[in-house]
């Protein structure tokens, strides 16, 4: 069902009749919790991915987590990310003690730039991982960054939570570095409602995150519960944590996966629509491209930029006007070197990474979401066109 074209929300999630009966059938099988829906759609993942090893998680947050924690990130240690993402991002390597590096983007990009991750690895101490974050379902320069990260013994976590199901020539995107962490979050590209999804080649760390996400119990509850004999014993081999995937939200990524690659078409069709109407459009640049593989982009996101000059004012009046002209939109995301957290603690200012901050002050990120209708879109683009021109005229007066 689409919305009325009186409004267009920022996001929307598609499901229908077929995820409804996923619910069901798990409803009334009697396990709601992690079971055989969930080894199902793990297997399913994997497949779909290409990757050896896919464990489900309560989100994608913890799913990094789950990452950091089995590459030996503790105390001491140093994380390089991306200033340009959401705060989970940088969080979870503070929840395990270890210090956040920033790198800042590439000029003219929201991904991290592998000239500078080659300076920031230079200088950056005991330094365990390095996580690049393919911001809006534009993949990273993973060939570079891969081979700068493995050269300096640092694993490579992708935060593919933007990225699912963006194939490239060197694999699909979440599995071209040690590990990779996808989200299900409401808004994105495939949902369970919150969820996430972590795949890796290696059975050491695959272990260990799957160990450590049910408490550093050594027996998957599906196994101790469903035995014919009495299995009630188990044993506690570390001090995990609690971030396993119910089946109910299982049974509805089962459903979503099927759809995924359709629901990237309609994505890609709707791109290539605001491409269309903005091309050329003065004050309002495209969204960055690969320029090896144009058309490897998830289009979980689909942000243009407002002004030449980065002026906050501008940027935040064009959203404004959009949403007086019934649309909504947003911003993806506020540089977390701007946030008082990240900048008390390591003594940042806006200005230390001059690329993000350029990037941020730019962007409005437009509704991009399966099942929107046609008049939607052309209400959205008309949004845009009016908003463009009318801030242009009173700039002009």
């Amino acid at each position: 069902m689409n919305p009325s074209i009186d409004h267009v929300p920022f996001a929307r999630p598609s499901l229908g009749t077929e995820e409804e009966e996923a619910v069901l059938r798990v409803m009334r099988s009697g396990w709601l919790t992690t079971g055989a829906e969930t080894l199902a759609f793990e297997k399913e993942f994997a497949a779909f991915t290409g990757a050896a090893h896919a464990l489900a998680v309560n989100s994608a947050t913890s799913g990094l987590h789950l990452a950091l924690e089995a590459a030996g990130v503790g105390n001491g240690d140093t994380v390089i990310t991306s200033p340009y993402t959401f705060t989970s991002t940088a969080a979870v390597i503070r929840h395990l003690g270890a210090e956040v590096v920033f790198c800042d983007t590439a000029p003219d990009s929201y991904n991290m730039d592998p000239v500078a991750l080659e300076r920031v690895l230079a200088s950056a101490k005991n330094c365990k991982a390095v996580i690049p974050v393919h911001i809006g379902g534009l993949p990273c320069d993973m060939v570079s960054i891969v081979a700068l990260a493995h050269t300096y013994g640092c694993l490579v976590i992708e935060d593919a939570a933007h990225a699912f199901p963006v194939r490239t020539k060197e694999g699909f995107i979440g599995t071209v570095g040690d590990i990779g962490v996808y989200s299900f979050y409401a808004t994105k590209t495939i949902t369970t409602g919150e969820g996430g999804m972590i795949v890796t080649g290696s059975s050491r760390l695959a272990g260990r995150m799957g160990r450590m996400r049910m408490h550093g119990i050594d027996r998957e509850v599906w196994d101790r519960y469903t035995s014919k004999k009495a299995a009630w014993r188990y044993g506690v081999l570390e001090a995990g944590y609690k971030y396993n995937m119910p089946d109910i939200l299982s049974a509805i990524g089962r459903v979503q996966l099927t759809k995924a690659d359709a629901f990237l078409d309609q994505r890609r069709s709707m791109a290539s629509g605001y491409d269309k109407a903005f091309a050329g459009i003065d004050g309002l640049k495209l969204p960055p491209r690969s320029a090896d593989e144009p058309s490897a982009h998830a289009w979980h996101l689909y942000a243009i930029r407002v002004s030449q000059k980065g002026q906050l004012d501008h940027r935040d009046r064009f959203i404004e006007s959009l949403a007086e002209r019934g649309v909504g939109a947003s911003v993806h995301f506020i540089p977390l070197h701007t946030m008082r957290y990240y900048a008390d603690r390591y003594k940042l200012t806006d200005e230390s990474f001059p690329c993000a901050l350029s990037m941020f002050a730019q962007s409005v990120s437009l509704p991009i979401w399966q099942g929107m209708g046609d008049g939607d879109a052309q209400k959205v683009i008309q949004a845009v066109l009016d908003t463009s021109r009318s801030l242009a005229s009173d700039k002009a007066r």
